[in-house]
């Protein structure tokens, strides 16, 4: 399938959400940290002759340092995920131009937010083949032309047409059908014309079916190239076509390959399985 997030096997993607949203709650109430003295405060305590506050009847402290409050670290990251969420949309879209040089501080501008975490960002994208560093300027989009997706292409059947060949064979029915609000959720992505929401909601239902084979590794390295395979060619175009009517044609695969599979029909499976990854140019 040309262009999957991961859903949990055999059930539904509101299920899931929910689930996530009550286990969140639970976590937050149940491990929430009650607010502490600053670490000044603790010290003059334990000057005074007395344990810190708060320290149970009995507790030894033994004069152990006060941890610091923790930086805010998460906020950080919290930027630089969502800087590099962007760039990744805009690499599908082809704001991002195969061959053209982008500057930190220029991305940043654009961004809203500090140089550090779009050059964290792109730091990543580099790791991954999307940029290349150009030294004393910036990241160059990696360009890319037929061939290098027809071997991503290859690459990608070898690895997912078999695991899906045998998931056929022993996933029941009913954990097919938990898979259908994502693969009518690639149906609406396409109907919409926007890649970007297409390439997203193809890997979700893509990495969901991977994941019934209970193999993190396997999804893990199959949404890296599943990933690739959506940045744009040279001079436009992307594996799996970029038209309205194709991305169309393409989620109506994914729901035929669905049906397939919950009447456990191998043969016809086998057969749009093969047509899905082939016509991947």
């Amino acid at each position: 399938m040309k262009q999957g997030t991961q859903g949990s096997a055999g059930t539904t993607t509101g299920e899931a959400a929910a689930g996530a949203e009550a286990a969140a709650g639970t976590a937050r109430s149940r491990y929430r940290v009650p607010a502490q003295p600053a670490a000044g405060e603790v010290d003059r305590r334990r000057d005074a002759g007395g344990a810190a506050e708060g320290s149970a009847r009995g507790e030894h402290t033994h004069g152990e340092p006060v941890l610091p409050r923790p930086r805010p670290a998460v906020q950080r990251s919290s930027v630089r995920g969502q800087v590099l969420a962007a760039l990744r949309t805009a690499l599908v879209t082809g704001d991002l131009r195969p061959g053209e040089v982008y500057s930190g501080p220029v991305l940043a501008e654009r961004f809203g937010v500090s140089a550090t975490p779009v050059r964290e960002a792109m730091q990543q994208l580099a790791q991954e083949g999307a940029v290349e560093v150009v030294p004393n300027r910036g990241f160059r989009v990696v360009e890319r032309g037929p061939r290098e997706l027809a071997e991503l292409a290859e690459v990608r059947a070898l690895i997912e047409v078999p695991v899906m060949l045998r998931l056929a064979r022993t996933v029941p029915a009913e954990r097919w059908a938990g898979l259908r609000p994502l693969a009518e959720a690639t149906v609406r992505a396409a109907s919409s014309g926007c890649r970007a929401t297409y390439a997203e909601a193809d890997r979700a239902f893509h990495s969901a079916v991977l994941a019934l084979a209970g193999n993190q590794q396997l999804v893990g390295v199959a949404e890296e190239l599943h990933r690739r395979a959506q940045w744009p060619l040279v001079g436009g175009g992307a594996l799996g076509g970029g038209t309205r009517a194709e991305l169309i044609a393409d989620a109506h695969e994914h729901t035929a390959l669905l049906d397939a599979l919950i009447a456990g029909d191998l043969d016809v499976v086998r057969a749009l399985v093969g047509e899905h990854f082939n016509g991947a140019e």
